[in-house]
């Protein structure tokens, strides 16, 4: 039996806490051989948000969390603020150990002021991904995605980051299959031509999901010519559908999600190297650095001389700090 191990911070809106079991519970009651145990873990001074206050009492402690195969983060509004002492120690034990460490929405930044998650590739709420970068500038963030994967680390973005992540996590424990057939048992829609709209839900779903072997195959091409029929190809797909696929899981056309991988991509070379403008343009894609600096200011509102001086000063204080 998988233990999924929630931990409920202050202020932790209350889907969050109702979803993984939802999730897990409909996966073991519907496919034999698929089990699990949801433990909700109340980090100190737990209240849940409502709109009157309301103490909960949960069953487990942080030491629900010793046990668990995942960690699961929620979101909460003090996110600003460093965690506890004792919730830092409790998701590095986990880490540690080897668990699976997931975070949904401001939980990320969490996750992140650990120190877990630096050099590594994640996701939030769009309306917090421009601080979540500048309050951990050695992170890669995602604006564009809804479940990012990196190795034993998993981040959620949206309103519903909850059931998506519990999705994910499900379709890699035990496959597509389990995971549609769990979505749609929990999506019911209240239209009159239910099992219609079931089959769309559940069509988009495992679309969505399928789209990360070429989310990943693009990134490792961002410095390479990539038509629109290349990734279709990759996802073996037609260019209408990789058009319906990319706006439901990401927002963006195809080629606008490689342009925001290869601006993020020369932030990350800006920020790391000393790497000359006119070479980072050459990796990234760009077919000249006049090209880089067009898109780079479009997208971030600075250059990408200022935005390298920036870091530049922030690290250098950092390190006489």
């Amino acid at each position: 039996m998988s233990v999924i191990a929630v931990l409920a911070l202050n202020g932790v809106p209350g889907p969050h806490l109702t979803t993984p079991g939802m999730v897990f519970a409909a996966a073991s009651r519907d496919h034999p051989g698929v089990a699990y145990e949801v433990r909700l873990c109340a980090a100190p001074g737990l209240r849940v948000d409502s709109p009157d206050p309301v103490h909960v009492s949960l069953p487990w402690g942080l030491d629900g969390l010793a046990g668990g195969d995942v960690v699961l983060i929620t979101g909460h509004p003090g996110h600003r603020g460093d965690p506890p002492a004792s919730v830092h120690a409790a998701l590095r034990a986990a880490a540690d150990r080897g668990s699976r460490v997931a975070a949904i929405g401001t939980g990320v930044f969490t996750l992140a002021a650990t120190g877990l998650l630096d050099g590594r590739r994640v996701t939030t709420g769009w309306r917090h991904t421009g601080e979540l970068t500048a309050r951990h500038p050695r992170i890669q963030v995602d604006p564009l995605g809804t479940v990012v994967e990196d190795g034993s680390f998993l981040t959620a973005a949206g309103i519903f980051g909850g059931l998506d992540i519990c999705l994910h996590i499900l379709r890699s424990d035990h496959g597509a299959r389990v995971a549609g057939e769990t979505a749609r048992e929990l999506i019911t829609p209240l239209q009159l031509d239910a099992d219609r709209v079931q089959d769309t839900i559940e069509r988009e779903i495992m679309d969505s999901a399928g789209l990360e072997p070429t989310l990943r195959w693009l990134e490792t091409r961002l410095d390479r010519a990539v038509t629109l029929t290349d990734i279709a190809a990759h996802a073996r797909t037609s260019t209408s559908s990789l058009l319906r696929r990319f706006r439901t899981h990401t927002g963006h056309t195809p080629l606008q999600y490689l342009l925001h991988a290869r601006i993020a991509e020369a932030r990350r070379l800006l920020r790391e190297t000393e790497i000359p403008v006119e070479q980072i343009a050459a990796r990234t894609g760009f077919t000249s650095p006049a090209v880089l600096r067009r898109h780079f200011r479009s997208l971030t509102g600075t250059t990408p001389r200022a935005y390298r001086q920036t870091h530049r000063t922030e690290r250098t204080s950092g390190e006489q700090g």
